[in-house]
């Protein structure tokens, strides 16, 4: 964790999701059992930070380890030797090897997307064209493989707004500059502008336009993630040039979530953003 102009950020994220969800369900059994962690981690034969570790997702729990601490707690619990291997399990995405692994890894277990998008068209809406444009065009020199690889994931992570076993709700705030920016020629923005039309009527998805004027994210573009479970806190994702952020102090979600509810109000109507999409498309590509 590192500091930024107030923020507390992590650069590179070292847990999961799922071991932090799996970290506070082994730190309610150790509390449950009225054990310190002092007391627990001298009988577990691991130094404090060691096991406290554990309790925050930061290392990893192995199914020898949850047994050996449901043993002393005197608590047996299946499920938790299910979330231990679930934990354990690579992710969907490594095979991939997506540059943007530590958000895809986040995004994967939320529920809930709202994004504000300035320069391009946020990603869970891009087609597959839009998407290669703008990775060849980008700075990042790519392999063809790796090039196709990226697209692939992209691809896949859409599939979860239309799926009926894990779905996701994205609601997004565009600026109409992406709407004009043209990325890979007409046909392709053609394209995108249609699919963007054709998403915004299906039941995950909300989305709405903020015309060309002065709005109250003029810095540019985030993404707020929130997740099922109640006690796992939202988290702030900011994307520049040469990384990302992932912002967790509590107090900078809380504000970005403000600044999008403004923005939200700042913005057109769903139906009325739609139209000004046809509207760009019209008078851009002519259809």
């Amino acid at each position: 964790m590192v500091t930024n102009e107030g923020c507390s950020v992590t650069i590179e994220r070292k847990s999961t999701i799922l071991r932090r969800r799996l970290g506070r369900r082994i730190k309610r059994l150790r509390e449950s059992a009225g054990l310190s962690l002092d007391d627990a981690a001298l009988r577990l034969e691991k130094t404090r930070s060691s096991l406290h570790r554990y309790e925050t997702g930061e290392s990893r729990v192995d199914v020898h380890l949850a047994r050996s601490m449901m043993d002393l707690y005197d608590m047996y619990d299946e499920g938790l030797l299910d979330e231990v291997r679930e934990a354990l399990k690579p992710r969907w995405f490594r095979v991939y090897s997506p540059e943007d692994m530590g958000y895809v890894d986040v995004e994967t277990e939320a529920n809930l997307v709202r994004e504000f998008a300035v320069l391009n068209i946020p990603g869970l809406l891009q087609t597959k064209a839009y998407v290669r444009e703008l990775l060849q065009t980008s700075a990042v020199r790519r392999t063809r493989e790796e090039l196709d690889n990226q697209v692939k994931v992209r691809l896949i992570r859409q599939r979860r707004l239309t799926s009926e076993e894990d779905p996701l709700e994205l609601i997004t705030v565009i600026d109409e500059a992406a709407l004009r920016r043209e990325v890979g020629g007409p046909e392709v923005m053609r394209a995108q502008l249609r699919h963007l039309i054709e998403a915004a009527a299906l039941p995950t998805i909300t989305v709405q336009v903020v015309p060309l004027r002065p709005h109250s994210a003029m810095k540019g573009a985030f993404i707020l993630l929130s997740f099922p479970e109640p006690d796992e806190p939202d988290m702030q994702y900011i994307s520049y040039s040469t990384g990302s952020l992932h912002i967790e102090d509590q107090r900078e979600v809380a504000a970005a979530k403000l600044l999008f509810e403004r923005l939200h109000s700042e913005a057109l109507s769903p139906d009325d953003s739609q139209a000004l999409i046809e509207r760009v498309n019209a008078e851009l590509y002519g259809t």
